[in-house]
């Protein structure tokens, strides 16, 4: 994985974070819903390349 993607799937989960934070402190459900949403995404995007690196690997 490279660091330009380890940079951006961090960013996505961090600001997920950032808002699942908010959207709890504040009652936005919606708010939180798009939080958790953020972080899934990083999630699977950093899966996705680890198995890239696990094939560039053979």
């Amino acid at each position: 994985m490279g660091l330009d993607d380890k940079i951006s799937n961090a960013a996505d989960k961090l600001g997920g974070k950032g808002k699942e934070a908010t959207g709890e402190a504040t009652g936005d459900e919606s708010l939180k819903a798009e939080g958790q949403g953020d972080q899934a995404k990083g999630d699977l995007k950093q899966a996705g390349e680890k198995v890239k690196d696990a094939f560039k690997k053979d």
